[in-house]
């Protein structure tokens, strides 16, 4: 018995796009466009009296943006699933996607395969980015537990920048000379930093910094 078809709302400001994302999406009996909207602004009028279960959006357009539109999205409907297809494979717009909820972030490149395939991952709950986006994400997540873990430890921004003038090998005269201390400041910072990372001398300090990604 074949299930209820994949309802779309296609949003894109060119007519074209939207033209052909129609073509492209009508030759599969498991999706189904129930319609279009060439601005973020008329959407949630539109899923007020359509049953949706995948907006199809693009992010720059007139007025409310896409990213702006799936966040509005989310909080009024929140089963609803949310694809991004775009031009833009900059990284803020990439994460401020993702921070908004979006399920998945794809390109316009995208083979005519992947994107069918993609509405049925998300519905199946998957998250989805175009490969060569992967690696952005990975990075981002990375700095983010380090930046986490450094926290947790105690260690500022001024202790890495210390960390990174000791892996120079910088002495405590020449760190006094460098950040305006005096050797003695000097001398108690790197003590400091030495116990916040249960270190007993130097190298073990630059060791554990450079295991954990900060230097």
């Amino acid at each position: 018995m074949i299930g209820q078809p994949i309802r779309i709302l296609i949003v894109d400001d060119h007519p074209v796009v939207r033209h052909g994302l129609r073509s492209l999406l009508a030759v599969h009996p498991d999706l189904t466009i129930v319609g279009e909207a060439e601005s973020g602004a008329e959407v949630l009028p539109f899923l007020s009296g359509q049953q949706t279960d995948v907006v199809l959006m693009d992010i720059k357009m007139g007025g409310q943006n896409g990213i702006e539109t799936a966040r509005r999205v989310r909080r009024a409907y929140p089963q609803i699933k949310i694809i991004i297809l775009t031009t833009y494979d900059d990284d803020s717009y990439l994460h401020e996607a993702l921070e908004a909820g979006v399920h998945g972030y794809l390109l316009k490149s995208v083979s005519h395969e992947i994107l069918p395939d993609s509405i049925r991952a998300v519905m199946n709950d998957q998250k989805l980015l175009t490969p060569s986006l992967v690696s952005s994400v990975v990075t981002n997540y990375q700095k983010l537990a380090q930046e986490q873990a450094r926290r947790e430890v105690g260690l500022t921004r001024k202790d890495l920048k210390t960390l990174n003038a000791i892996a120079e090998g910088a002495s405590n005269r020449e760190l006094a000379e460098r950040f305006f201390w005096s050797e003695a400041t000097a001398k108690r910072r790197v003590q400091e930093i030495l116990e916040k990372l249960g270190s007993t001398n130097r190298a073990q300090a630059i060791a554990e910094a450079i295991r954990r990604g900060w230097i």
